[in-house]
């Protein structure tokens, strides 16, 4: 069970206006559950994205890069678990934009207006006569408050699912946002992370979307990270219907943009971190924060080495305050002129490292004591600047080893 969350009810999800959502069980895997979403979205709807930087990226994370730069409208997505249709090649692009011109004829809009999306297995044929077959139901299922429905049918080897709704109140306007995530591994993002979709009724324009885009994943999925593995199909998507009935907000100054955005980047972390307390096998959720570097990029590197050293991550599993292993992990961050003199660390509230050296004050009982918690938090302080940076982990067990072994079977 994921540390420290409580995943959402139906009613939690809140509808937002011009966005419906359906689904299907195509058997895409051998599971009974619906497999296959549907998102609908009303004319003038707009949709931005980051992705995967993997050079290996799947098939629809290349046709929706496609069907973005357009700069169209997004009337649609269309996302499966239990394939990724990725390492398919040229017969996977096919696939994908099959399904696409499948979804385009259902709903009667341009292939070009469809996004698709796949997690699950790698270089794996897409079952393209499975979707399309389930895309009917989909369309007959689409409703307004099919949130909860939508991010199960999404779902892989994540044990729960992850959603988060807000309602902001703009000029006397209601606002809603909700978003919904999967994954639980092969988890480090180099964009955004897994599959992530988040809508708001905000009419925000085109331009400004793509720049939300970015800057949210950058404060949220992309510092979260389980294995250091980047998949080849992470997607983060921004929707934005402009149904609410205010002025469009067109411009970066608009102080009713700051307001969206901060709702935007609540829900966004709220799901990132739900992906890191689900990791695969995870018992411990460990939020890892390195300050006094000469910019973000050192400081986001030193986090990086922490939170990816498996001798880092068994030890949290283990509750054992072998924290030798932290110090190794700064070292092996690559700042080639960090001066281990300069480095302190506290574990919690625990002072453990100082002046590069086990701190006097420091009682491995003191380790111990915060090494049993479910939740910890680590930060270290580089004494070279006043950049920051912050990343969210998780421990290994076990489990992670048998989830992973067993995943295709």
């Amino acid at each position: 069970m994921p540390v420290n969350y409580t995943p959402p009810t139906p009613e939690q999800l809140l509808p937002v206006r011009g966005i419906t959502l359906g689904t299907a069980a195509a058997g895409i895997k051998r599971w009974t559950r619906d497999d296959v979403l549907l998102i609908r979205l009303s004319p003038g709807s707009h949709a931005s994205g980051v992705f995967t930087q993997n050079r290996f990226c799947a098939a629809p994370v290349i046709v929706c890069r496609e069907h973005l730069a357009q700069g169209t409208q997004t009337r649609a997505l269309l996302i499966n678990a239990g394939n990724a249709n990725a390492g398919t090649g040229d017969a996977g692009l096919a696939a994908a934009r099959l399904t696409c011109a499948a979804v385009a004829k259902q709903l009667a809009c341009a292939r070009e207006e469809v996004l698709p999306f796949s997690t699950g297995v790698i270089m794996e044929p897409l079952p393209v006569d499975k979707i399309v077959d389930a895309l009917p139901r989909c369309a007959a299922a689409l409703t307004p408050g099919g949130w909860y429905a939508a991010v199960r049918a999404i779902m892989t080897t994540d044990t729960v699912p992850k959603g988060a709704s807000r309602r902001i109140d703009i000029e006397g306007t209601t606002v809603t946002i909700t978003g919904i995530a999967k994954g639980s591994g092969m988890i480090a993002p180099d964009m955004a992370t897994m599959l992530a979709f988040v809508a708001t009724d905000a009419p925000i324009a085109p331009a400004l979307l793509r720049d939300l885009a970015a800057e949210i994943a950058d404060v949220s999925f992309n510092r979260a990270t389980i294995d250091g593995d980047t998949s080849t199909n992470d997607s983060f998507v921004l929707m934005a219907s402009a149904q609410a009935p205010l002025r469009p907000i067109e411009r970066s100054n608009d102080p009713r943009l700051s307001t969206v955005r901060a709702a935007l980047q609540e829900v966004a972390v709220e799901l990132s971190q739900a992906i890191v307390r689900d990791g695969e096998g995870a018992t411990k959720f460990i939020n890892i924060t390195v300050e006094g570097g000469r910019d973000g990029s050192e400081c986001d590197r030193v986090a990086r080495a922490i939170a990816r050293s498996p001798l880092v991550k068994t030890a949290f599993f283990a509750s054992d305050p072998n924290l030798g292993r932290i110090v190794c992990a700064i070292g092996n961050a690559g700042i080639a002129d960090l001066d281990p003199r300069g480095v302190t660390f506290w574990l919690d509230e625990v002072l453990v490292v100082a002046d590069g050296g086990r701190a006097a004050s420091y009682r491995e009982r003191d380790g111990q004591r915060v090494m049993t918690k479910p939740e910890i938090s680590v930060r270290v302080s580089l004494s070279r600047g006043d950049a920051t940076a912050t990343v969210w982990t998780c421990d290994f067990s076990h489990g992670y080893v048998s989830i992973n072994a067993d995943y295709r079977s």
